[in-house]
């Protein structure tokens, strides 16, 4: 046999990892099973499989960088190279390498076990069932963000998969960030009549401009005018579900905060809808107000608003 550094095409410094992935592209390359029983190809993959005995386990290897044994794995018996005592290829201490129906070698080699990993179970037939055995398809992870209304309301939303297929997703009332939708049976193909393998998407909620979410509830600043503040009045609010009229009470100040019952997050499943809380924050103009800077030059009060800080 020749040198098992040759065969695999490794040098002698080779590192176990790059021994294993050297026998793994070359096994895969001449694997009976995908060369039609072809005999050139049966014969290379002997070969190999007889140089990965050695290499691949570290004992071996060892006697054999020091001369203790030879390619074949046999003894070396100094003038008896290749006799009856010398283990030669042919000899009683040999190790013949020869492909079987069941997929194992002489002397135990499981190419089986090596070949699952490599072909997932479909090559040789192993060795129960005969034929090549059902694998399902791969499954993908697929990461999506949704805005923060389609998330609240639900939605439906188009997802390409990593194969380049489009999907049509539906996503739940009340999806929260972080959330995971299964999509069984729309991952890959399977192989010899598998099943198709699932998609797993993980969702994150973009987040939105003014609301944000309290389990069900949401909350939001609303800016209201002085004016409004003092005497009250009837302020439009937006919702999910579109715009409502609030009424803001006279004297409201800024942190006061009203309720809209059921204006939060949507009904779903067992779970009750969410209500809207509305916090009011007194909002001056963005620009300098000669009337309102004129009301509050002629405005005289007593209130301290800083009495409780003392």
């Amino acid at each position: 046999m020749r040198d098992p550094y040759d065969i695999l095409r490794v040098s002698k410094s080779a590192s176990e990892a790059d021994i294993k992935k050297a026998f793994r592209s070359l096994a895969k390359k001449y694997h009976p099973d995908t060369k039609g029983g072809d005999a050139a190809a049966q014969k290379k993959f002997q070969e190999i499989s007889g140089a990965y005995d050695v290499l691949g386990d570290k004992e071996k290897r060892g006697k054999f960088d020091r001369g203790e044994i030879d390619a074949s794995g046999n003894p070396r018996a100094h003038g008896f190279e290749g006799g009856p005592f010398g283990g030669g290829r042919g000899g009683p201490g040999g190790r013949q390498y020869s492909w079987s129906s069941d997929g194992e070698t002489a002397e135990g080699f499981r190419a089986e076990d090596i070949f699952s990993e490599l072909f997932g179970g479909g090559l040789g037939g192993g060795r129960r069932g005969g034929g090549k055995r059902p694998r399902a398809g791969e499954s993908y992870e697929v990461a999506i963000t949704v805005s923060f209304e389609d998330a609240a309301k639900g939605s439906t939303r188009r997802v390409y998969m990593p194969d380049g297929r489009e999907v049509d997703v539906r996503i739940p009332v009340g999806m929260r960030d972080g959330q995971q939708i299964r999509l069984k049976g729309q991952g890959g193909e399977g192989r010899n009549g598998g099943p198709r393998g699932d998609v797993l998407l993980n969702v994150s909620v973009a987040p939105h401009p003014y609301v944000t979410r309290d389990g069900n509830h949401l909350r939001m600043d609303l800016p209201v005018t002085l004016q409004e503040a003092v005497l009250g009045g009837k302020v439009t609010v937006p919702t999910m579900s579109g715009s409502v009229t609030l009424s803001v009470p006279p004297n409201s100040n800024t942190g006061s905060t009203l309720r809209l019952k059921g204006k939060g997050i949507p009904a779903h499943g067992s779970e009750a809808p969410g209500d809207l809380y509305v916090k009011l924050v007194v909002t001056l103009p963005d620009r300098a107000d000669a009337d309102l800077r004129s009301f509050a030059e002629s405005w005289t009060t007593t209130y301290d608003p800083r009495a409780k800080l003392r």
